[in-house]
């Protein structure tokens, strides 16, 4: 206790002291609250000569400004104009870039608003499997009679069966419209009744021909997203586009000709003759009558 006591008596003559011998350390003279808000309040004067010079015609300061001047004021809410300055520096920021992009017109990218070249939409299809030979003109005798032959075709990732006048559906392909004959060009087995021919893996000299019906959409499909215990679900549809194509001709094999089935024919049965009903009549015998001697 008498420990503390000394301590604290020497602080304060050490505090005295020093306040004594340094000027600059002069304590502040402390302001009341009230006397703090009449002065931040009150109108400026118009004889001070930094009103003249527009120094007191800014509003009052904030109480924080005063007291806290390490927290910055300058604060930016949703629906300042601080938010509209960002909006308009992020777009003048993309219109730059947009600006780039047109500069370099060799490098591109893989949008709907590419332009290609017909060199380059030829090396897409090809890779996809398919070529594209022109529209379908009226005089064109492209659909035949059903042959019996089969063969095996791939579509970007998909593998079909197909025969002569089968229709399928793949996956929509870009430069093609609706009427438009195209080869598929990547088979992979043609068989008939009499021979069958596997490619290893495709067959170089084969080539099936159709025409492109129409561009569709599959039935919706619902991608349903769940996390548990965070409060998160999505529920969202797609709808994938599709081709239909109608085989016209398969060709790298021979063809054997297609003969209709004909339904044997039976010879007729003899008819029946219808004979008259004959009545037979039972013959019952009488009983002999027997007469008794007396």
């Amino acid at each position: 206790m008498a420990y503390r006591r000394s301590l604290h008596s020497l602080t304060r003559h050490g505090a005295a002291i020093i306040s004594a011998t340094s000027p600059s350390l002069q304590p502040l003279n402390l302001i009341t609250q009230a006397q703090t808000l009449v002065t931040l309040c009150e109108a400026p004067d118009p004889t001070d000569p930094r009103t003249r010079r527009g120094l007191l015609d800014a509003p009052p300061r904030n109480l924080t400004s005063i007291f806290r001047p390490d927290v910055p004021q300058n604060r930016l809410f949703a629906s300042t104009g601080g938010g509209e300055s960002e909006d308009d520096s992020e777009d003048e920021e993309s219109a730059d870039e947009a600006g780039g992009d047109d500069d370099v017109s060799n490098v591109t990218l893989r949008g709907k608003g590419k332009e290609y070249t017909p060199e380059e939409k030829e090396q897409l299809a090809a890779d996809i499997g398919y070529k594209v030979v022109g529209p379908l003109e009226r005089t064109d005798r492209v659909f035949k009679p059903y042959e019996l032959v089969f063969a095996v075709v791939q579509v970007g990732s998909h593998q079909f069966k197909v025969s002569n006048r089968d229709s399928i559906f793949v996956e929509r392909l870009k430069f093609c419209e609706v009427n438009d004959k195209i080869i598929l060009n990547k088979v992979m087995l043609l068989g008939s009744s009499t021979q069958t021919i596997v490619g290893r893996p495709i067959l170089p000299e084969a080539a099936v021909h159709a025409v492109v019906e129409e561009h569709a959409l599959d039935a919706k499909v619902i991608i349903f997203k769940k996390k548990r215990r965070k409060n998160y679900r999505r529920c969202k549809g797609h709808r994938q586009e599709l081709t239909k194509l109608r085989i016209t001709n398969i060709e790298g094999i021979e063809k054997p000709e297609y003969v209709e089935p004909v339904k044997p024919t039976l010879p007729p049965k003899p008819k029946a003759q219808k004979c008259a009903p004959t009545k037979t009549r039972l013959e019952t015998k009488k009983p002999e009558k027997v007469t008794l001697s007396a």
